[in-house]
């Protein structure tokens, strides 16, 4: 059976990889999140998670689709990173959010001024590739935590999530 990832991303795409590579045979495709370049909020960034999973079941041959999704939002001492994932197999779509770190103001002010986290964290890093390797919780955590890393922590989330559901499916019917 075959998983599309909807991102070419290679932290999205290495995640993904790490937790379903024994489970389906993967394949990436650019889908569109439907929400903004930069999701300003858990409900856009889990929505944007969700549209992309969708979309990957549009294509041939796609039994099941993933879609992973970072943006940031405001809570009453400042502004996070967040990131959703969603795992769609069929009509079923399950969603899990991951770790939440708190941006520095310098950083933080730059994005509510509408710039996006990725380009802001290029110029802080001067490193082109930011958004593909550490991200911005690689910086903040001094590379104690990858991009890759917190998605692959979602993945587990959806892969649990979808296995349960496999174990439990006659239970819940009959429930």
């Amino acid at each position: 059976m075959k998983l599309i990832i909807g991102s070419k991303n290679p932290a999205k795409v290495n995640a993904v990889s790490v937790v379903f590579r024994d489970t389906w045979t993967l394949e990436s495709a650019a889908v569109d999140s439907g929400v903004s370049a930069q999701p300003m909020s858990d409900e856009e960034t889990r929505l944007g998670a969700i549209q992309r999973a969708l979309a990957c079941l549009e294509s041939p041959g796609a039994a099941a689709g993933i879609g992973l999704e970072g943006g940031v939002t405001e809570m009453d001492d400042g502004l996070y990173i967040c990131n959703w994932g969603a795992l769609a197999v069929g009509d079923k779509v399950w969603s899990a959010s991951g770790a939440k770190l708190l941006l520095p103001d310098f950083i933080a002010d730059q994005v509510r001024k509408g710039e996006e986290l990725g380009p802001v964290m290029r110029a802080f890093t001067s490193r082109q590739d930011i958004s593909s390797t550490d991200g911005a919780v690689g910086v903040f955590t001094e590379g104690h935590m990858s991009r890759a890393a917190m998605f692959e922590h979602i993945c587990l989330l959806l892969k649990g999530q979808y296995a349960f559901y496999m174990a439990n499916e006659k239970k819940e019917a009959d429930y």
